[in-house]
């Protein structure tokens, strides 16, 4: 999905500030986000953000056209994911109302198994499918509501809560947003989506992403800026506003 308006290029003054903001990407990295293989954070930064271009069949949030897009690929069990996704809920209160900033959600479930063998998040696929169930058996509106009481509901999967969610509680909350409970089951059965879900991931694998959260900003200008991990609000925030103002 392409914005129709002129491309701009980045100022200076616009991509110190920018710049600046990614640099606080190593800083935080100390923070890393659960992953599934080791990850050389120096190494992702400076790779070439090679993903799937935007389209109508994607989870999209706000103006398709808004001159900021965030491309977020995360895993619903993920206890960082948790974090960022009220980070990007506030991001979107703020910018995506007034259609500067747009969201569109990436599956990146970290169900497979390591090199050892481990699991790092069993039920994360299963989630990532009741997702998919929500937006087929509902619509784009019904996967964001869907999206997020899953994120709020669900308890990270830590050793306190090895398990995460209870999986009945997926359908519980396919009721709670109206959705029909039996075209909801039937959907989860079949397991329709998870060809999508796949494709999803290994897009991501692709590109060289190895944990989530893992979000890439979209500038006016087409150019890509990978943030890796649960980055803050104020940092999103400072890089978004430097971007609008090449805007105008």
């Amino acid at each position: 999905m392409e914005d129709n308006k002129p491309k701009s290029s980045i100022s200076l003054p616009g991509a110190i500030i920018i710049a600046g903001a990614i640099i606080a990407v190593a800083i935080i990295w100390v923070k890393k986000p659960v992953t599934n293989v080791p990850i050389d954070d120096s190494a992702n930064q400076k790779k070439e953000v090679n993903i799937k271009t935007i389209t109508a069949n994607d989870h999209i949030l706000g103006n398709p056209n808004a001159p900021v897009k965030i491309i977020e690929y995360s895993d619903t069990a993920c206890p960082y994911c948790k974090v960022f996704n009220g980070t990007m809920v506030k991001i979107m209160d703020k910018y995506g109302a007034t259609g500067q900033v747009v969201w569109i959600y990436r599956h990146f479930p970290l169900d497979k198994p390591n090199s050892d063998g481990f699991v790092l998040h069993k039920n994360a696929g299963n989630e990532a499918h009741a997702l998919e169930c929500a937006a087929s058996v509902g619509d784009n509106a019904k996967f964001w509501e869907y999206e997020k009481l899953l994120y709020e509901r669900t308890p990270s999967v830590t050793q306190a809560t090895p398990e995460g969610l209870d999986q009945n509680e997926l359908a519980k909350i396919a009721v709670e947003i109206g959705l029909d409970a039996g075209d909801f089951g039937e959907c989860m059965a079949s397991g329709k989506h998870r060809a999508r879900i796949d494709a999803d991931y290994n897009d991501a694998l692709k590109s060289g992403i190895t944990g989530t959260p893992y979000s890439i900003i979209i500038t006016p200008s087409d150019t890509k800026i990978p943030l890796v991990g649960a980055q803050s609000y104020e940092m999103i925030s400072t890089a978004i506003e430097a971007l609008i103002k090449e805007t105008i």
